[in-house]
């Protein structure tokens, strides 16, 4: 099927997960989401797009947040509630772009590996979709890919590319390289915190 070639597509991520084909998956929760829940407020609502196996959901359960993990991948929301067990039930299956989360927005939206899994002409569709889901002064923190490179998946950001996308509605709050890459992303990979402005 086409659609088996087309990273826009459900079935080309069934066929990866069905396969094992995910040099994406940490296997759990990275060193920076543990670090930077460990220190915040606990609380509020939490997102996870393109979940994958959905390892961070209990982190940020424990952390005391309201969490929601969603993948359009049939295959990936099966991994993921092989992976949680009990919290099986916060995994969605659907379309980040499309999906209703009802009208309380979220405090906080946890990127890692969807934004870079994404064709580029996603882009401008994912920071607006982000924006929206967010409450104003809320957060978007995770793990942006950075290579120049054309081809992927991983699609990777140019220097620059997410500050030109960003900077109208958010303000990056914090950036420093990432310490707990797979090796698919490593040296490429920065820990950021964009945070939504009024």
């Amino acid at each position: 099927m086409a659609t088996e070639n087309d990273p826009s597509a459900p079935e080309f991520w069934d066929v990866r997960f069905r396969e094992g084909r995910v040099p994406w998956d940490a296997g759990g929760v990275p060193h920076e989401l543990a670090e930077y829940l460990a220190g915040a407020s606990g609380g509020g609502r939490a997102l996870i797009p393109g979940c994958g196996a959905a390892y961070e959901v209990a982190a940020f359960h424990e952390a005391g947040y309201e969490v929601i993990a969603i993948d359009f991948s049939p295959a990936a929301v099966a991994a993921a509630a092989r992976a949680l067990g009990p919290l099986q039930g916060t995994v969605r299956l659907g379309d980040f772009f499309q999906y209703d989360f009802g009208m309380v927005r979220f405090d906080i939206i946890y990127e890692r590996a969807f934004l870079c899994s994404l064709p580029r002409r996603f882009r401008p569709d994912y920071c607006a979709r982000v924006f929206d889901l967010l409450r104003p002064g809320g957060l978007l923190i995770g793990f942006f890919f950075y290579d120049p490179g054309e081809s992927g998946p991983p699609f990777g950001l140019g220097q620059g590319e997410l500050h030109d996308l960003l900077k109208e509605r958010f303000l990056l709050a914090a950036d420093e390289e990432a310490r707990s890459s797979v090796s698919v992303f490593a040296g490429r990979e920065r820990w950021q915190v964009w945070r939504r402005l009024d």
